[in-house]
């Protein structure tokens, strides 16, 4: 990523947030928070009681669908419960933990614009 793309990123990652916690009522603390409200969202349950596990398997299917914006994973299906499947198609490049967190937050800045529609 070039400096001024991580630059507008961080711009839009910043309206974003205000967006969320606009909607919500709560900021987002982390990335794990706005991957934990994705996760929500895909499973389309809504906001109900999730055990520990569930809500580790709510960042992985949040984590899948936010990279699937850059092919890196492709849905199998939706499972007898509703929980939807991910099968990794292509290697995730190896980044250092900030690199990571940027290129995680760029895919969910799309997320946000291609299937919610918000314009950030």
């Amino acid at each position: 990523m070039m400096d001024t793309e991580i630059k507008d990123n961080k711009e839009i990652w910043n309206n974003l947030i205000r967006f969320l916690q606009q909607n919500t009522g709560k900021k987002p603390g982390d990335l794990n928070s706005v991957l934990f409200l994705i996760g929500i969202q895909e499973l389309g349950k809504g906001n109900i009681h999730f055990s520990k596990e569930e809500k580790q398997d709510l960042l992985h299917i949040a984590m899948c669908k936010v990279l699937s914006f850059g092919g890196y994973y492709e849905l199998e299906g939706i499972d007898e419960e509703g929980w939807p499947h991910w099968k990794n198609v292509k290697h995730l490049p190896n980044f250092d933990l900030k690199t990571q967190e940027d290129f995680i937050k760029t895919y969910i800045i799309e997320y946000f614009k291609k299937e919610i529609g918000v314009h950030i």
